[in-house]
């Protein structure tokens, strides 16, 4: 009997595994379920509740002196729950919404394709429509009740009082999946900031999102707040910024610089504050809101003007002579000559047959009088002693390396680090890029030479030449350039409160002040002579372009003694420094230092205003008429 029973025996512990496995399975599938799967997650809540999220205004942006620059005004989206929909009036629905048939089946496809929309879900609330404006909200809230399954979403939507500074302010748009992924805060459909101060500071604009916990009935009907709003949490806006921008001055800028490329930027030297950034063409970053986003962005995007680029940081340019400040600093602190110096100059570069060459003036000549005349021969003469001082340097590598270095102290090389995206370094070549280019190490000054004058390898961006503008200004230090002066609540990083040196010598800069001081009184800046007014320091700049007309470049800083301001332009292809960026700086140090242009500039103003500065290759290409069409519409601040 108990041999017949063996066979029952097993039969039982496999029935009996057989039903725990099974009673496994379904366990683990009823917990993914019911714990684990969003989707059933969605249905179960939302036969109960109905979660509404309250969006944050995002933060305003003043400008330096208190006047509103960026603010917020309503929008609504057009939410609908599939689950929810029952039989209504379509053509009603689509009336209300001022939109036909078609459009209305589209736009329901598109919310439904995953591929466009991946978080989709017939359980949860999904945009079918967005921003609407308060006329359009009014029509379809009065008629809510008819379309069971619609909801409105209330959000903010960017504003701007002046068509100035778009590619400083930057915009708003939809939240992609790389972001959704990195930040929990976001979820579908939200907008964040995607270039300028919007994105930079993204975290301090926009705030923190609220929550309305609505209950259902058994219809699915809402009922009003859950336990009177319990746990319902209100929004909370986003910290105001105040710029160091002046919107009137930057607004004039851009006046002047209509109709060419290039850029302004004005630093005050004490601080580090950006007071204008120009960057030509730009944009009126209103264009950039609403509905017709996606067009007036490809439109911007084509355009081969490229005015969503900000060269005032993105830029990168030969500084030309503006850098031979720098050359004659960093001979002084290297001890590679005295303020004595003299070097000859017969209309170039002597040991080079003349090349580079330079304009006449008297020689030889010492440091002072080599920056106020723009000598090329002699910083020329004193790079190729630096490099080939044996006695201070072991190798023309070594020396070359210290060179460098000074460069970098200067601002050149690196990014500045401004509150800003999408900055670029510039380019100050190491002894390691010449091995490489040369394929041997036995390079030497003359087979580089160009560099002294600035020219060459040498990049820069504008932004970077008016810090190092700065530090002239300043006789040695500075603090790292910011668009933002202040957040609402919040201190400052301080990143841009500390004082920075350059290691060089402060007598040394006094002896470069100089220099740019006689450079203005009687040497190649005369133009931007103000005297009795105000006291300017400046050098100018022509950059060899290898793609066209040379390049018009300007530095300088005033007053001399106490300065307020430091200034680099650049016009593009704009020829001579003294020609176009000299003028441009004049007019924009009177405008910030005396509020207006005196009587006797007015006519230089419009002038200047006036002109057409473009490549040969955008004037074949392009008609004049479509960059104002697309560029900035640039308020003259003189007729307000």
């Amino acid at each position: 009997m108990a041999n017949n029973n063996k066979p029952y025996a097993k039969r039982k512990h496999i029935i009996a595994s057989v039903v725990v496995v099974m009673v496994l399975v379904y366990a683990v599938q009823l917990f993914k379920l019911q714990i684990l799967s969003p989707e059933y997650r969605n249905f179960a809540d939302s036969n109960a509740f109905f979660r509404k999220t309250l969006y944050p205004a995002r933060g305003s942006i003043y400008d330096r002196n208190g006047e509103l620059v960026v603010f917020n005004q309503p929008t609504y989206d057009v939410m609908m729950v599939v689950r929810e929909i029952k039989q209504f009036d379509t053509l009603d629905f689509c009336n209300t919404l001022n939109i036909d048939k078609v459009t209305f089946l589209q736009l329901e496809a598109d919310m439904k394709d995953r591929q466009k929309n991946p978080g989709y879900s017939s359980y949860t609330p999904q945009i079918f429509m967005s921003q609407l404006d308060v006329e359009e909200y009014g029509l379809l809230q009065e008629k809510l009740y008819k379309f069971p399954g619609i909801y409105i979403q209330g959000r903010t939507e960017r504003q701007y009082k002046y068509p100035n500074m778009g590619l400083i302010l930057g915009y708003v748009a939809k939240v992609d999946k790389n972001k959704m992924a990195a930040d929990p805060y976001y979820a579908h459909n939200d907008y964040v900031g995607k270039s300028g101060i919007e994105l930079s500071h993204e975290i301090d604009l926009r705030g923190e999102k609220g929550v309305e916990v609505l209950l259902r009935d058994a219809h699915g009907r809402v009922q009003g707040k859950y336990r009177d709003g319990e746990f319902d949490k209100l929004p909370v806006s986003g910290r105001d910024l105040t710029l160091a921008i002046d919107i009137n001055l930057q607004a004039y800028g851009e006046y002047l610089m209509q109709n060419k490329i290039g850029s302004i930027v004005m630093i005050e030297p004490k601080t580090g504050e950006v007071l204008a950034m120009v960057a030509a063409p730009s944009y009126d970053p209103s264009i950039l809101t609403g509905k017709n986003f996606s067009q007036n962005y490809l439109t911007l995007e084509q355009d081969p003007y490229k005015p969503l680029i900000n060269r005032s940081i993105a830029g990168v340019y030969p500084p030309g002579s503006t850098f031979k400040p720098a050359q004659g600093l960093t001979f002084l602190e290297e001890g590679i000559i005295t303020p004595e110096t003299r070097y000859s100059c017969y209309g170039g570069y002597p040991p080079l047959g003349g090349k580079p060459g330079c304009h006449g003036h008297a020689s030889p000549t010492a440091l002072q009088y080599a920056l106020t005349t723009s000598c090329n021969s002699f910083f020329c003469y004193g790079l190729n002693a630096m490099l080939n001082n044996r006695a201070k340097y072991n190798s023309t590598i070594d020396a070359f390396e210290v060179w460098k270095d000074h460069m970098i102290d200067l601002g050149f090389g690196y990014k500045t680090d401004i509150d800003l995206p999408s900055e670029k370094r510039g380019f100050i070549p190491n002894s390691k890029f010449y091995t490489n280019l040369k394929k041997t190490d036995k390079w030497n000054a003359h087979g580089i030479i160009s560099i002294a004058i600035g020219q060459g390898e040498i990049l820069s961006t504008p932004l970077q030449l008016a810090n190092y503008t700065a530090i002239i200004a300043n006789r040695g230090y500075y603090y790292k350039p910011h668009v933002v002066k202040a957040r609402k609540g919040a201190l400052l990083d301080t990143l841009y409160s500390a004082r920075r040196e350059s290691n060089i010598s402060r007598e040394h800069f006094e002896l470069t002040v100089a220099g740019m001081a006689d450079a203005v009184t009687f040497g190649t800046c005369r133009g931007i002579n103000m005297e009795p007014h105000i006291t300017v320091c400046g050098k100018t700049g022509t950059s060899e372009n290898p793609h066209g007309e040379d390049h018009s470049l300007f530095i300088g800083f005033a007053p001399k003694d106490d300065p307020k301001v430091a200034i680099a332009v650049i016009v593009e292809t704009g020829g001579f420094g003294a020609r176009n960026a000299v003028p441009i700086a004049r007019l924009m140090m009177q405008k910030y230092l005396m509020g207006e242009i005196m009587a006797q500039d007015q006519y230089l103003e419009k002038n200047i205003a006036g002109r057409v500065i473009l490549p040969s290759w955008y004037r074949r290409n392009a008609p004049i008429q479509r960059i104002d069409s697309i560029a900035t519409q640039v308020r003259n601040v003189q007729g307000n």
